[in-house]
């Protein structure tokens, strides 16, 4: 597996690399500059299982800010730099945990060497950033378009500088708005070098286009063993982002925790609203830390054997509903009192778990 055998980087109180889990990260969408709420949404987003925040500084305002959200938030904070190396120096001295530049936009040899020292001084690692679409104009001719192959070099190439300055405390991020180009460079990537990746697929879109997009990536990159923090990047509110981030983890096994809820799909036989209540239940639980599946279905004709696999579920009926444990019926609730008995069922669970700890 890639991921058990690249390096170890530190990012303020986490660890990336060498077999650590794979951790969440998001990018504020608010003005540093107005540290209530970035502060506020990085409260929110913590909530919510963000385990790296990134926020942009696109001005020495912004960067001085850091020093005032920083104390008031729990997680790691990265530092988002483009082009003026003077910017990337100033969030450091402010607090950042990590910075995000691309060496290629960053300046002359000189600039970039000044950025490297404060980072080698503070010990703080340099995530190394390449997107498909700002892909050198020679690597574009070289590889006859925008390659897999062009991001891998691009890459390289960018982390080299920063070694020849006699650093390598490091994260490579390559990101390309084709998820399957994205995919090759990953995999092209982590054959190449053992620096950690941070993964995404950049651009992805809104969050029903996008969500496909970067589960279908993010799963096969990370299904590879490839990948040490993910972002799923969204046109949106960035609480989904990590909601997304979550499910896609734990569909593929990195991630443990919380109640996953299944659902069958609407049919002729369902005589409720299962979507309705389908969605409700998927609210109503994401404050019960359980680690167990919850069925929602239809109807109590295939509700039981349907649910069996889940630990937990309501099999919807006419003017009724089923309790369901394992697959057994263990009783028949009024329809209007499933949701409540079932979150009832859930807490108490919960409280026997505690109390066992």
């Amino acid at each position: 597996m890639y991921r058990e055998h690249t390096r170890k980087i530190r990012i303020g109180d986490r660890v990336i690399g060498g077999g650590n889990p794979v951790l969440i990260q998001s990018m504020t969408n608010t003005k540093t500059e107005d540290v209530e709420s970035t502060v506020a949404q990085i409260l929110a987003l913590e909530r919510a299982g963000c385990e790296i925040i990134r926020c942009a500084v696109p001005t020495q305002e912004a960067a001085s800010a850091l020093s005032r959200i920083k104390p008031q938030i729990h997680i790691p904070l990265v530092a988002d730099i483009h082009f003026d190396y003077r910017l990337a120096i100033a969030a450091m001295e402010n607090g950042a945990d990590k910075i995000r530049i691309n060496p290629g936009n960053i300046g002359s040899r000189e600039r970039i060497q000044a950025v490297v020292d404060v980072a080698r001084e503070r010990e703080i690692p340099i995530r190394v950033g390449v997107n498909s679409g700002s892909l050198e104009k020679e690597l574009v001719e070289k590889y006859h378009g925008v390659t897999a192959e062009g991001i891998v070099e691009s890459a390289l190439d960018k982390v080299r500088i920063i070694e020849e300055l006699g650093y390598d405390n490091l994260v490579i991020s390559i990101k390309s708005s084709d998820v399957l180009m994205c995919a090759k460079a990953h995999e092209l990537i982590a054959k190449k070098t053992d620096y950690p990746l941070h993964v995404g697929i950049t651009e992805a879109g809104t969050l029903f286009s996008g969500n496909i997009k970067s589960a279908v990536g993010l799963g096969i990159i990370l299904y590879q063993g490839i990948g040490d923090t993910i972002r799923v990047s969204l046109t949106g509110d960035p609480l989904e982002e990590v909601k997304s981030a979550k499910r896609i983890l734990k569909t593929l096994g990195l991630r443990k925790g919380g109640i996953e809820v299944v659902s069958c799909p609407t049919c002729g036989r369902t005589q409720i609203d299962l979507i309705g209540l389908a969605n409700q239940v998927e609210n109503m639980v994401q404050d019960i830390p359980l680690d167990i599946k919850v069925a929602v279905m239809g109807c109590v004709v295939n509700g039981p054997g349907e649910a069996k696999e889940a630990d937990i579920g309501i099999a919807g009926g006419k003017g009724e509903g089923l309790l369901i444990k394992k697959g057994q019926i263990v009783r028949k609730v009024p329809e209007d009192q499933l949701l409540g008995v079932l979150r009832e069922e859930l807490l108490n669970w919960n409280q026997e778990q505690s109390g066992d700890k």
